[in-house]
């Protein structure tokens, strides 16, 4: 049964990455605006984080969904949910307004118009589901279907 269980989280959560990065590719400038509004980082990391962040959003998507190197890749996920949530976190703190840009654009938003609750909520599901791969990363039609020196149960 955790196989199964396995199957469905890297594949939901395989598929928010890929879908996140590949919304945000398409459009650079507008993922580096979004990046500039959490007011987190110096102005000469926001361009290359901006640029970057959807192509790396795209490799973890998809080696979890083909099912390569699982247990790495969860905890490539879940590093960035925690970064996620933390930059929600402190916008919200902070009192910004903005737009988390986690599926394309993002930017200032007009005060009320935030969801950061729900933002932070969706983000730890996710970072529940990358757990659980960390912890169980043998799964269903995966490429690699058992890490050395894990036991299939």
């Amino acid at each position: 049964m955790r196989a199964w269980i396995s199957l469905v989280a890297r594949l939901l959560l395989g598929g928010v990455m890929l879908v996140a990065g590949a919304l945000k590719v398409a459009d650079p400038e507008t993922a580096a605006q979004a990046v500039r509004a959490y007011e987190l980082l110096p102005s000469a990391l926001v361009a290359p984080v901006g640029w970057g962040l959807p192509f790396l959003e795209i490799a973890i998507g998809l080696l979890l969904i083909v099912g390569f190197g699982v247990r790495a890749s969860a905890v490539a996920a879940g590093a960035f949910l925690v970064v996620f949530i933390a930059a929600v976190s402190s916008a919200w703190a902070r009192g910004l307004s903005i737009d988390c840009g986690c599926f394309g654009g993002g930017g200032p938003v007009a005060t009320g118009q935030t969801k950061y609750l729900q933002e932070i909520l969706r983000d730890v599901g996710l970072l529940v589901l990358a757990g659980w791969l960390w912890r169980f990363p043998v799964s269903k039609f995966a490429v690699v279907s058992e890490p050395q020196g894990v036991v299939a149960s």
